[in-house]
């Protein structure tokens, strides 16, 4: 086992040095950028695992933790490349499928295009296939990388070299699969927490025709990494003979199921979290559920999330042919405060769609997503704003 993990190690070594090498060849101008990995640390709990930690040299060194599982942290690093010569590449994005994450996209697309020359598409699609996409080469940016909804398949990438994080997007962001209306928990004070579910007399409020004498609940869009998260928290609790799991096909079906329901301030139980629209704009509140530990949540997940990390992630070649993108990406700052302006433009203008609210921010932002790019990007992102340009890789909506 032991060789397997030195071999897998330096194979790794190796072609970062050969990536480097070649990309070094060229004639042009050494450019700096800082990459941003998730890195390992070891939590003591009842589970014996191998595990690994970086150094400098970017070599893999191998110890045997025993009792141990892994967590995250972010590691910021420099790396130095060499701006490419000849035309420039296109760079595609995982269009995921929820308002944030498009309407980030819509901004980097246009930033990209418009202030560095990169020409830009997109592919739509949920979390899981889009993050697969990342991994072949299928896209090269992913705006919202959620942990620690996604960890398993993070690590397990990261270990293989087939993605980098070169910053945050959002900041940090509460969820949960347990959110009721607060005017539910006025008229019932005593319910409180999830395994208030259990309790007959709660469980009730939330039973329909299809869920029979279950307790219905809303929980992840079908094909979201936190739709086996919230699986695994609902037979962790116990609450498997109490509530039915209702998956929503999509992020609206989610949000107009929870919008009618609070409309009727009818008893509605799901999923919901903090920059998603129904949370910037309603009245909620979260079940108590046990403190999350790094020891509960990679064994039964019979605890509340973590606050999510959520990161930019970009497939490994970008850095090299797109530097300059990837230094922009790096200060990238689109945190939730940010992103609450833009739902009360959106409440405010219910006609505009995503496109219409990246011209509308970037117009009036320029104070914020100047200090994400040089004087010459910023100079010509806003001449095409001034000449009313859109995006070219925009997709029809």
């Amino acid at each position: 086992m032991f060789t397997k993990y030195r071999l897998l190690a330096l194979t790794l070594a190796m072609a970062l040095v050969t990536a480097i090498a070649v990309v070094a060849c060229s004639p042009a101008d050494p450019v700096t950028v800082e990459v941003t990995r998730v890195v390992t640390e070891q939590v003591e709990v009842e589970v014996e695992k191998v595990v690994t930690e970086q150094v400098e040299v970017e070599v893999e060194v191998e110890k045997v933790v025993e009792k141990a599982v892994e967590v995250t942290r972010v590691v910021t690093e420099t790396v130095e490349v060499m701006a490419p010569e000849g035309p420039k590449e296109e760079i595609i994005f995982g269009d995921l499928n929820w308002s944030s994450a498009l309407l980030q996209n819509r901004i980097a697309q246009y930033i990209v295009e418009k202030g560095y020359g990169y020409p830009t598409d997109v592919k739509f699609g949920a979390t899981l296939p889009l993050f697969q996409g990342l991994q072949n080469g299928d896209t090269h940016v992913t705006m919202e990388i959620w942990l620690p909804n996604q960890d398993a398949a993070w690590n397990a990438a990261r270990e293989d070299g087939a993605v980098l994080s070169v910053g945050k997007s959002l900041g940090n962001d509460w969820q949960s699969a347990f959110v009721i209306p607060a005017y539910l928990q006025e008229q019932y004070p005593d319910l409180d927490s999830v395994e208030d579910l259990k309790d007959p007399q709660y469980k009730e409020l939330f039973q329909t025709a299809e869920t029979g004498d279950k307790a219905r609940l809303v929980s992840c869009v079908i094909g979201w990494a936190c739709e086996g998260v919230n699986a695994a928290q609902v037979e962790g609790y116990g609450l498997s003979d109490h509530v039915e799991v209702i998956n929503p096909g999509d992020g609206a079906a989610l949000n107009a199921d929870l919008y009618g329901a609070y409309e009727r301030e009818e008893p509605w139980l799901g999923y919901q979290w903090g920059t998603n629209d129904p949370a910037l704009k309603l009245d909620l509140v979260r079940l108590e559920e046990p403190e999350y530990t790094a020891e509960c949540w990679f064994t039964t997940k019979a605890c509340a999330y973590q606050d999510a990390t959520i990161l930019i992630a970009v497939y490994p070649d970008l850095p090299g042919r797109a530097p300059e993108v990837i230094e922009m990406l790096r200060q990238w700052d689109f945190n939730i405060n940010i992103y609450k302006a833009v739902v009360q433009w959106q409440d405010a203008n219910p006609d505009a769609d995503v496109k219409q609210t990246a011209t509308w921010w970037l117009n009036n932002n320029a104070d914020i997503w100047g200090e994400w790019v040089t004087a010459d990007a910023a100079a010509s992102i806003q001449a095409a704003l001034d000449a009313g340009e859109e995006a070219d890789g925009w997709p029809t909506e």
